[in-house]
């Protein structure tokens, strides 16, 4: 089959498309033909050898597909790697058999960034109904599915994105405020569009935006990590989180793996939920398996809208 394969760090491209064996059947186990393969900040993170875990050369990056088994089975499965490839192995566990009404495309939108999403919001920084939440890159795959979840539990959503075109797709999809994330300004436009601080948000630049986040929470507000895409481990100030009460929780989705309940349960529900119309998975470019390079410089150059995937039938 081909998959592409990395056989050292660096820039895009060293994912190189190649013939390898194909994964051989195993048990608790599907066995996928795989024809989409979502393509995720964290797969930049594994080729740059700066992901949460570290992995071993040669190594095939992606972490979610959708595909079929031999019966025409369909499923959206979580993967540990090996996802940019024409099969996967994928664990039970972690597999989810795709309605007949969901589409391919509006099901890979839901696998690694639906999940989080939704973890993010109700497992970590757990929203109610009348909260206000900042939602970061409003108007990529994860953050435009926050923003339908957070609207739809009731939440005020104040949506960051660094287009005008990002701005307004969050609020096409129900934002109640859209400010430019790359403003200087930051924590002040933010309190603006918001009309004061704010109970939650969520995080996953780094840098200079963390701290401009932190100071827009509300005493006891509440903040979820899950990201550094500037690269910027910024230190927490501590002394600012007592000061103010502020809650911090990480989040890594492949902590949930394990659950027996956590995952089946949020994927069951934004299954429900986009086949009831009230969340619309946005797809963004969809790339050939060969043009893999192509789709990470598309992504590190945070251009898009929506979700970036690999059709690996092309």
């Amino acid at each position: 089959m081909r998959a592409i394969v990395m056989k050292e760090f660096g820039g895009p491209e060293v994912l190189q498309c190649t013939d390898v064996p194909d994964p051989e059947p195993r048990g608790a186990h599907h066995l996928l033909d795989v024809t989409r393969a979502g393509v995720n900040f964290a797969d930049v993170h594994v080729r740059n050898n700066t992901y949460l875990a570290p992995v071993t050369l040669p190594y095939t990056p992606g972490n979610e597909v959708v595909g079929s088994t031999a019966d025409g089975q369909r499923f959206l499965s979580l993967t540990r790697g090996g996802g940019y490839a024409e099969q996967a192995l994928v664990h039970r566990r972690v597999a989810w058999a795709i309605p007949d009404d969901i589409t391919d495309d509006q099901a890979i939108c839901l696998g690694l960034q639906g999940q989080s999403a939704w973890h993010l919001l109700f497992t970590t920084a757990r929203i109610t109904a009348g909260e206000t939440v900042v939602i970061p890159a409003a108007g990529g795959g994860l953050g435009s599915l926050a923003v339908q979840l957070a609207k739809r539990a009731g939440a005020k959503v104040i949506a960051l994105a660094s287009t005008e075109e990002k701005r307004q797709l969050a609020l096409d999809l129900g934002a109640d405020a859209a400010v430019d994330s790359t403003s200087d300004s930051l924590t002040e436009q933010i309190v603006e569009a918001a009309g004061g601080p704010v109970q939650v948000a969520l995080e996953m630049t780094g840098g200079p935006v963390l701290h401009a986040i932190l100071a827009v929470l509300a005493p006891r507000g509440r903040l979820a990590l899950y990201g550094y895409a500037s690269g910027d481990m910024t230190d927490l100030p501590g002394r600012l989180l007592m000061e103010k009460s502020i809650a911090v929780s990480g989040f890594w989705l492949p902590h949930l793996y394990s659950d027996r309940t956590a995952l089946p349960a949020s994927m069951a529900a934004l299954f429900g939920a986009v086949r009831a119309g009230e969340v619309r998975p946005v797809l963004g470019a969809t790339f050939p398996l060969a043009d893999a390079a192509a789709a990470h410089e598309t992504l590190t150059a945070r251009t898009h809208t929506g979700k970036l995937v690999l059709d690996t039938t092309r």
